[in-house]
């Protein structure tokens, strides 16, 4: 059915020796052609022999974070379709097929699986809480483009790893994933997948205050990145605000007495209504800079080979095209002599 595709299984792991070679298992019985990819980050325990022993194409990843795996996996593999999921047994391989399928039939360039009722559980009610409210803040930011931005299990297209830019160092990769796709108006899907819990002798490695307060930062990152007049102008907005609360006890005294005794809090008013001044402008001018860079991104994204349905019997590779050889022409020679 896939036989024009060659399709990659990527794991970024750490630790997940107690669920990886099922994981793996699963994805060879499900997917028998495909080539599993398990990155080992570290682990500390048998994650890397294990997966070895599975089956798998096993790489190590020294420097630590799901980031950093990302990054290297989407560079050193080369495929026409990318799955990518976790180790922890959490998500079913059995429905790799749903997502492979969706990114086929859709012509999309990546497929997100939600997680169906990781919000009423996600393994800690902390985690829980923090998938809704991220969800909330991306949609308020970004668009409403996904209802799950935190979901580790996607189908991508060879032209949207190659022109993905990959960042982020630790597990708010997903969010950088999404706006990537968002920013440059991709065509993405989202199919509602089962989502496990891990079994016992199993660990999540997530923190929730640690990796959360990652999460928000790179909102913000992104968010100044690809849309810096809305960032500036919301901080130009807030200095104005704090500049006129300021003033009104200065220009209270002055209008009633023609004096100005708190000179201090009128200079520091002042400076306010320049610092928003200065904000403003520099949204502006990193405005038309984001633009630039979102349409380099775009040629970047255009200019890998086709894919989605367009894949030639080559897999995806350059073919050269033949050129229209013109016929030859001589021209007439003209004998210029004295008599004429």
């Amino acid at each position: 059915m896939w036989a024009a595709y060659e399709i990659a299984i990527l794991l970024p792991c750490y630790n997940e020796g107690a669920t990886i070679a099922d994981v793996v298992k699963r994805f060879k019985e499900t997917l028998p052609d495909v080539t599993v990819y398990v990155y080992d980050n570290n682990s500390s325990d048998e994650t890397a022999i294990r997966a070895r022993l599975a089956g798998a194409v096993v790489v190590p990843e020294r420097r630590q974070g799901k980031g950093h795996v990302v990054r290297r996996m989407f560079a050193d593999i080369d495929a026409d379709i990318y799955v990518m999921a976790d180790g922890d047994g959490t998500y079913m391989p059995e429905e790799a097929s749903e997502l492979i399928n969706t990114l086929i039939s859709e012509r999309a360039d990546m497929v997100v699986g939600t997680r169906a009722g990781v919000k009423d559980d996600a393994g800690r009610a902390g985690h829980a809480f923090g998938n809704v409210l991220f969800n909330k803040i991306y949609q308020t930011i970004f668009g409403n483009d996904f209802s799950d931005i935190l979901s580790g299990y996607r189908a991508f297209t060879r032209r949207y790893v190659k022109s993905f830019p990959a960042v982020s160092g630790g597990f708010e990769i997903e969010t950088e994933m999404s706006v990537h796709a968002g920013q440059l108006k991709l065509p993405i899907a989202e199919i509602e997948l089962d989502y496990g819990r891990r079994p016992e002798g199993s660990d999540s490695k997530l923190s929730t205050f640690k990796d959360g307060a990652k999460i928000l930062f790179m909102f913000a990152r992104l968010m100044k990145a690809t849309q810096p007049l809305r960032f500036f102008g919301l901080i130009s907005v807030g200095l104005l605000c704090m500049s006129l609360v300021s003033m009104i006890a200065p220009l209270a005294e002055y209008f009633t007495t023609g004096l100005v005794t708190k000179m201090p809090t009128w200079v520091g008013s002042i400076g306010l209504l320049l610092l928003s001044t200065l904000s403003l402008m520099t949204g502006l001018v990193l405005n038309s800079v984001a633009a630039g860079r979102a349409e380099n991104k775009r040629m970047v994204y255009l200019n890998q080979t086709p894919h989605r349905g367009e894949m030639r019997p080559d897999r995806g590779r350059r073919v050269k095209r033949k050129t229209c050889e013109l016929p030859s022409f001589k021209a007439p020679s003209i004998d210029i002599s004295e008599d004429a």
